[in-house]
């Protein structure tokens, strides 16, 4: 399957996607903790090493949003040394790839500029408002239902 010899006696870089969804399931106050821990777990379990070191840009990560609200994915890159001591850091692309991306625009689009007519606006004919009606003023004070103390209700005029 695979040689051990050879990743021990060489520097293996890979970069992974971490799910930590299941964090969810801890309670609310030690989520974070719970979070550091899997990428622990992960990392142990993935380059076969029990000796592993993260760095602080990924555990500022982690907590940057408090110990409540850990992220559900993580980008990580593990990197295992000669002596078998993994570490986790921060996975960052490569800045050419991002530059192909952006360059691949036509600049053209942005230098020209297509002169337009101004849009007239569309003016509807008002219609006349009906007039407000009158209300019939009110005669007067109702008739008003009130409770006694015995509870009897009784009208008051």
């Amino acid at each position: 399957m695979w040689e051990l010899d050879n990743l021990s006696q060489e520097t293996v870089e890979r970069v992974y996607t971490i799910n930590l969804g299941k964090v969810l399931l801890s309670p609310n106050n030690r989520r974070a903790k719970r979070a550091i821990n899997m990428i622990r777990e992960f990392a142990v379990h993935h380059m076969r090493s029990e000796n592993v070191k993260m760095e602080e840009d990924v555990s500022h990560l982690v907590w940057a949003r408090g110990i409540r609200h850990p992220p559900r994915k993580i980008r990580v890159k593990l990197t295992k040394d000669e002596d078998g001591v993994v570490l986790i850091s921060k996975y960052q692309e490569e800045k050419s790839k991002i530059e192909e991306t952006v360059g691949k625009k036509p600049k053209s689009q942005k230098t020209e500029k297509v002169e337009e007519k101004p849009k007239e606006k569309i003016v509807k004919p008002e219609e006349p408002k009906p007039a407000k009606s009158e209300k019939p003023k009110k005669e007067e004070k109702s008739e008003k239902k009130t409770r006694t103390k015995s509870g009897a209700k009784s009208k008051k005029k």
